[in-house]
């Protein structure tokens, strides 16, 4: 369940850690330091995933559909146009909170519901895919490169340093976890959490689920689509058949699994624990000098199965209880 008040320890506890956040680049080589850009883009993805499934609970399986869009729209308007990111990301908000209306329009219209409702995300975002591999104005399955300027720093062009991208993800996750909060705290995140409990009782009591779905998608889809500007300029290259593959998808899905759906610090948590897990794989992998493909993705699955089997509500409602961060109150 989520919870709507934050208490004051958690309060302190969350002044700390962003005091924390704020100082790393100062004392993290390089290398940490990308570590961490990693874990705020897996926190930030994760709590837009967790809108419109952790609040709305309506399953996506798809949102590599908007984090394509979000990518694919800014950078080519800035590559082929020269029109600035700042600028470019509101365009791809836009389209991408539109492609979530229709999804979730055509899904919710004719009572898609459940694993097939996700199925239904996979494929509209197979179905961009597709599209995009054959649109030449963004490169098509060729690809798409943005221009590298070495040693430049052009925040409104989102050219600079890694401590520059890093400070963008914690003004993202910022912001999203205050937007998030208040959204709980409001009358729409009232009726999500009502719909996600018993859609029956909700519609019972005058609630208007379809109007407040498509709420949730929209703006899910939205906050997704600026990850997906971060991932192109940070990137500097897109794929169709990378960023609208399902692998970004259940990218985006695991932290706020591992650390609690539904909940606002649950994302945080599972993007520290499943990024510091998987570079720790790597570390003593290199360190015996063994080659395991794919050691990183058994290691988050075997996390992933312990994480359901032991604690079914996440880490974070668990290390709330062992901290003493429990609020007076379930909200």
């Amino acid at each position: 369940m989520a919870r709507t008040r934050t208490p004051p320890a958690q309060l302190r506890a969350l002044a700390l850690f962003a005091a924390a956040m704020l100082v790393a680049p100062l004392l993290l080589d390089s290398y940490l330091l990308s570590v961490l850009i990693l874990v705020l883009y897996f926190a930030y993805v994760g709590q837009a995933w967790n809108v419109m499934t952790g609040f709305a609970g309506q399953l996506s399986l798809g949102h590599s559909l908007y984090l394509g869009l979000g990518a694919y729209v800014s950078a080519a308007l800035f590559v082929r146009w020269g029109v600035a990111p700042t600028l470019g990301l509101f365009v791809g908000m836009a389209l991408a909170a539109l492609a979530g209306l229709v999804v979730g329009g055509l899904g919710f219209r004719f009572g898609v519901k459940g694993v097939y409702f996700a199925l239904l995300t996979i494929a509209f975002a197979e179905f961009t895919r597709i599209l995009f591999d054959h649109l030449d104005w963004v490169g098509g399955a060729s690809g798409l490169f943005l221009p590298v300027q070495h040693g430049a720093l052009d925040p409104l062009a989102l050219r600079g340093p890694p401590s520059m991208f890093y400070y963008l993800l914690l003004a993202l996750n910022a912001g999203a976890f205050l937007l998030c909060h208040a959204l709980l705290t409001s009358r729409v995140g009232y009726y999500w959490l009502a719909i996600r409990e018993d859609p029956e009782a909700a519609a019972a009591m005058g609630i208007d689920i379809f109007r407040y779905r498509l709420i949730a998608v929209a703006l899910s889809a939205a906050m997704t689509s600026l990850a997906g500007v971060f991932y192109a300029f940070y990137y500097n290259t897109l794929y169709p058949e990378q960023i609208f593959s399902t692998e970004r998808s259940i990218e985006a899905i695991l932290a706020p699994i591992v650390g609690g759906i539904g909940t606002l610090f649950g994302p945080v948590v599972g993007a520290f624990l499943l990024t510091l897990l998987g570079r720790a794989t790597t570390w003593a992998l290199e360190a015996t000098g063994m080659a395991l493909p794919g050691a990183k993705q058994i290691i988050q699955g075997l996390v992933l199965l312990l994480v359901i089997m032991v604690l079914p509500t996440g880490v974070w409602p668990w290390l709330r209880r062992r901290l003493g961060l429990e609020p007076p109150q379930d909200e």
